[in-house]
């Protein structure tokens, strides 16, 4: 006689989920990556109730750890939620994901959840914060034949980006629908990747990544419904060296496709161009040598001690 309720549907053989190498910190303890779990009633998953943010480690360096800890730190009191390590015990955690993980090049995440209530109660105030942390392999999010080539990328048009009055951007958070949303559309127009408007003729950004324009003689990167990204913020810099002034300004979808040059830029993969828009080649169709300049200059930048910070300095 069979235990499985009436009407219960058979279930079926699953593969066994396989996880890239890697190390995470949770409940005070380093884990392999496989191990890490939370509850299925964190409110992180349950209600998107969560910050996070990315630093990346490159040739055994992280890269301005302290903007990124600044942020997510902002972040956390933004969302008043608390964590369990004062600023330099959350650097030596990361660290040590990277150095237990033994890799070179390392994506490495700090998550903060709200976490869960032990009364399942619906007040967030009765949630216990969860902190968790994990090192893996550097990702892209274009491969080596799109960085070299330039992305082809679609503007949405059937969804526009969460207003800034609903979900502060400059919170990096885990509200991706609209994004998902777009990047499906973009796939169906055989797009490689998407941007989104704020539905009044502006682009935004894109599913991690920030926009850039040159047009005029001048850099424009929207102000307004973006993460303020640490690799924006990295160009920004970046053309204040080469002497490019750069506007944090409305971008017109109009100006972008007439621009001479488009890039975006993400802590995974850095600086990146963008030479298709809508089916159409932005400019000549090929990547510009200003952004192949600044692409240059800012992995250089990687081994700079006044930028990068040496993973093993952090656990001296």
């Amino acid at each position: 006689m069979s235990n499985r309720p009436e009407g219960a549907a058979v279930q079926q053989d699953v593969p066994a989920l396989s996880f890239p190498p890697g190390i995470a910190y949770m409940d005070g303890a380093f884990v392999p990556i496989s191990e890490a779990k939370i509850s299925v009633l964190d409110w992180g998953l349950l209600r998107s109730d969560a910050t996070y943010d990315v630093v990346h480690v490159w040739q055994g360096r992280f890269f301005r750890l302290d903007k990124h800890l600044d942020r997510f730190l902002s972040s956390v009191g933004k969302l008043r939620m608390t964590l369990p390590l004062e600023r330099d015990a959350l650097a030596r955690v990361l660290a040590g994901c990277v150095t237990r993980s033994g890799m070179e090049n390392a994506y490495v995440e700090m998550i903060c959840t709200r976490g869960v209530s032990p009364t399942f109660s619906r007040d967030p105030r009765d949630a216990i914060n969860r902190f968790i942390a994990f090192a893996i392999p550097f990702g892209w999010i274009a491969d080596e034949e799109q960085r070299r080539r330039g992305l082809d990328v679609a503007i949405a048009r059937d969804v526009e980006r969460i207003s800034p009055r609903s979900v502060d951007p400059t919170v990096k958070n885990y509200h991706w629908l609209d994004l998902v949303a777009g990047l499906f559309e973009a796939y169906e127009r055989k797009a490689e990747n998407v941007m989104l408007t704020d539905g009044a003729g502006n682009v935004t950004e894109g599913p991690g990544f920030n926009i850039f324009a040159l047009t005029g003689g001048r850099v424009i990167t929207p102000d307004i419904g973006v993460l303020e990204g640490i690799t924006r913020g990295a160009a920004i810099d970046l053309c204040a060296e080469l002497a490019m002034p750069v506007d944090i300004a409305p971008l017109p979808v109009a100006t972008l496709k007439a621009a001479e040059e488009v890039f975006i830029t993400s802590t995974a993969g850095g600086i990146m161009p963008v030479t298709r828009i809508d089916a159409a080649a932005v400019a000549d169709g090929k990547p510009g040598a200003f952004t192949a300049r600044l692409a240059e200059l800012y992995w250089a930048k990687h081994q700079d001690p006044t930028w990068s910070t040496a993973v093993e300095d952090l656990l001296a």
